[in-house]
């Protein structure tokens, strides 16, 4: 039996945690567990979640000491799914910017073989971004543009967070090694999977911003993309492999 895990980080999610797990619910996903990954919520994030679960068994919580980072609540969630033999292992945000319906898109991307991993793009046909300022729009778009340049991975969306991963991707990188702990932490999984081989398939979504709760967006983690885009691909020249089958 194909199963599916779906990793949620949470930090102060209490608004919209119960409304998307409501939500997958209905998305036509089967076999799926949702295992959310708390960075200790002031909120009470991870109380709602341990209540609910007596509702849904197949939610799963992890219990962060503190704020460590987005990279490496997704790494937590990623080694769960790996040693409970997940097939296919998705990551997304908690707060409705990623639309649930759209997760059996992602699947089938990588189930049909067009991707090894399937990204949730903003960018390959347009700019699909509802409710955002113009300012941090053009921001994340140029982002995209410079990853894109500076690395030479075919890629519009390298920051996109909605992702789909096969079991063999996820195998094959040394999750311990992933350096960047914020949301460069996107760009340098892609990065990682290409430079191993693996196809990346983009698949078009809306991206829509959040209506509950505060984005954790901040200068420093555009500064850590930034300049990590450079040292991440001085540090991988000469390791780029042949296209696996």
């Amino acid at each position: 039996m194909i199963r599916y895990s779906i990793v949620v980080p949470t930090l102060n999610e209490r608004e919209n945690i119960l409304l998307l797990i409501g939500r997958i619910e209905k998305s036509g996903l089967e076999n799926y567990e949702i295992i959310v990954a708390d960075e200790n919520s002031p909120d009470g994030t991870a109380q709602i979640v341990k209540r609910l679960q007596s509702e849904f068994p197949q939610l799963h919580m992890i219990e962060r000491k503190g704020k460590l980072g987005l990279g490496t609540a997704y790494i937590t969630g990623f080694k769960w799914s790996l040693e409970h033999g997940f097939n296919y292992i998705f990551e997304m945000d908690a707060d409705f910017s990623h639309n649930p319906d759209d997760l059996v898109k992602l699947y089938h991307a990588c189930e049909s073989g067009e991707g090894d991993m399937a990204i949730g793009s903003r960018y390959v046909t347009g700019v699909n971004v509802v409710n955002w300022p113009m300012g941090r729009v053009l921001m994340s778009y140029f982002a995209s543009k410079y990853v894109r340049f500076i690395t030479g991975m075919k890629v519009h969306d390298a920051t996109a967070g909605f992702v789909c991963y096969t079991r063999k991707v996820l195998e094959s990188i040394d999750l311990d090694n992933i350096r960047f702990k914020g949301y460069a932490f996107q760009i340098e999984m892609k990065f990682t999977a290409w430079t191993l081989g693996f196809k990346l398939k983009e698949v078009p979504i809306i991206f829509t911003d959040r209506t509950l709760g505060t984005s954790k967006m901040s200068g420093g983690i555009f500064n850590e993309a930034f300049w990590g885009v450079i040292t991440m691909k001085l540090r991988s020249l000469g390791k780029r492999k042949a296209i696996k089958n």
